[in-house]
């Protein structure tokens, strides 16, 4: 199996991730990378912070598979709907 390795961006700062881990392929790779970024912008305080932020996704010889910025996983809470006017 092939090892992806997870190194988050935050502006210049690199978080890198040194020992990776073995998914089945790059498709994999995209899930974990999208559940990743999910649940850590499930908490409010960070969301402001990575708002910036991407996850880059490197095989083993450190070619890049994928970009996962940080601001894809938001969503903005549905406004509400105003009264009807008939």
């Amino acid at each position: 199996m092939p090892r992806f390795f997870f190194h988050t961006h935050i502006g210049r700062e690199v978080i890198a991730d040194p020992t990776g881990t073995e998914l089945r392929d790059a498709d994999h790779a995209w899930e974990v990378a999208r559940d990743t970024v999910q649940a850590t912008m499930s908490e409010a305080e960070a969301q402001a912070r990575l708002m910036g932020a991407i996850l880059v996704v490197t095989d083993e010889s450190g070619e890049t598979v994928l970009e996962f910025p940080f601001s894809e996983v938001v969503t903005l809470a549905p406004e509400e709907p105003g009264p009807t006017v008939h």
